[in-house]
């Protein structure tokens, strides 16, 4: 199966060349069992006419001419013997003992009870070639000519006909024909689902769904409407819920810009900071909220560094204070959304400070794609749980730390960040303790979306 086209389109011209030649030769081999089976038949009465006519010829002929007159009659696939010995006649087969019945019933009826013999053999020559003939196959056939005298006819089996040529011809010629008209078939076909499913990996990538072109056989083009239809759907019940939640995220700053200022006239000090805390926790949700708004896609893929972007990051989180360490990485030039990477980049780091008391950075070369890595040495997430941690406002806080921190947001944008740019993001224990998060991207636009493990967010 590893030389299994993978393409619709070329598995339409296998199947359809491969049934051609099948076809032509079943035919083939259906007109070459006929025409053996009533060439078998000629040669069986031919052998039997002409052994019965020179036995009868021999029967007539004086018996010290028969010797000379059996080798004159000799030809190129007939051989005929005089024998006035006594012969113990050999056990004959079952096909054998029947063309000798049919031989004897031809035979005068001067010759009746007189034994017939008929025997398969191999020819391998007279003595009289050099260097001998390849063996042959040949029936040996011993017929009375008088009492006492027998006549052995050795019968040389021709090779059988070579196929025709313009059964050969026409076989070629009907497999170029049909491979051409499979191309044709394939191309009508395989070419609207392979832009239908190039549309579909970039809806999956999340960047703006194209137009499929509605062409092709019915089928094929009622697909594409219902995909177009679809996209349309999806794009409008996306941008709805993003302006809803950009809506709601601009909305709520006004009133709790206002509430910041009124805190400044509260006296009590306790409950100034306790109303503080809860602003800072609705603000940072807000703030989480409109990033979720802004989604995936709306930014233009350029070419950028890897390696120098998330370096930027861990610096800029070292200058802060916080326990970061990168581990230096050659260039990594990418084509993707910078600031998505970045987005989530940061938000991995940022968990790992927040939950497993710093991050080890490092940047790892995967053939065809990069891995971000993101380690600590925290109390880690158990595996039941590290699905979950990427739904929306999911928090584990028992999981990793006694303290409330974060929105449930962050790993939800990462998943998404990294499935827009067709790769993934894999929470997995650390070897030593703690937890590692992979981010994997590919190095090239993707065309298809990768497989998913049980790992896999």
């Amino acid at each position: 199966m590893r030389l299994w086209p993978r393409t619709l389109g070329v598995q339409l011209i296998v199947v359809t060349a491969l049934a051609i030649v099948v076809s032509n030769a079943a035919v083939a081999l259906w007109f070459e069992l006929g025409s053996e089976r009533q060439n078998e038949a000629q040669i069986t009465e031919r052998m039997i006419d002409r052994t019965t006519s020179v036995a009868t010829l021999m029967a007539t002929i004086p018996p010290k001419a028969r010797v000379a007159a059996a080798e004159a009659m000799e030809g190129k696939f007939w051989r005929y013997r005089i024998s006035s010995d006594k012969h113990t006649p050999d056990p004959m087969s079952a096909e054998e003992s029947k063309l000798a019945a049919r031989l004897r019933a031809v035979l005068p009826q001067r010759t009746a009870g007189q034994p017939v013999e008929v025997h398969f053999r191999i020819f391998l020559g007279d003595g009289d070639h050099h260097p001998p003939p390849p063996p042959m196959p040949s029936v040996e056939m011993t017929v009375p000519v008088v009492r006492g005298t027998a006549l052995i006819v050795t019968f040389i089996r021709p090779p059988g006909p070579p196929w025709p040529a313009e059964m050969i011809l026409a076989a070629i010629l009907a497999t170029v024909i049909a491979s051409a008209a499979g191309v044709y078939l394939a191309r009508k076909v395989a070419r609207p689902l392979s832009k239908l499913a190039d549309a579909a990996d970039i809806v999956a990538r999340g960047e703006p769904p194209p137009r499929v072109p509605e062409v092709g056989p019915d089928d094929v083009r009622r697909a594409a409407e219902a995909f177009n239809a679809m996209t349309d759907q999806v794009t409008r019940t996306l941008a709805s819920q993003r302006h809803l939640l950009s809506a709601v995220g601009h909305d709520l700053r006004t009133p709790i810009t206002a509430m910041r200022i009124n805190i400044e006239f509260v006296e009590d000090s306790d409950l100034r900071d306790r109303l503080q805390r809860n602003l800072d926790e609705l603000q940072e949700l807000t703030e989480a909220v409109l990033s979720a708004a802004k989604g995936t896609g709306g930014e233009s893929r350029r070419q950028i560094d890897l390696a120098a972007l998330v370096e930027s990051i861990c610096a800029d989180l070292d200058d802060l204070g916080e326990p970061v360490t990168w581990e230096g990485h050659n260039a990594a030039p990418l084509s993707c959304r910078a600031n998505e990477i970045r987005r989530a980049v940061r938000n991995l780091v940022e968990n790992a400070v927040s939950y497993g008391q710093g991050a080890e950075v490092s940047l790892k070369d995967v053939p065809g794609y990069y891995e971000v890595w993101v380690e600590d040495r925290g109390l880690g997430i158990p595996a039941e749980d590290r699905q979950r941690v990427f739904e929306p406002f999911v928090r584990l806080e028992s999981s990793r730390n006694g303290e409330t921190g974060g929105t449930g947001l962050g790993l939800t944008l990462v998943k998404a960040i990294a499935e827009g740019h067709g790769g993934r993001v894999v929470l997995e224990d650390r070897p030593g303790g703690g937890l590692r998060a992979r981010l994997v991207l590919p190095r090239q636009l993707t065309t298809t979306v990768p497989r998913m493990t049980k790992e896999t967010t």
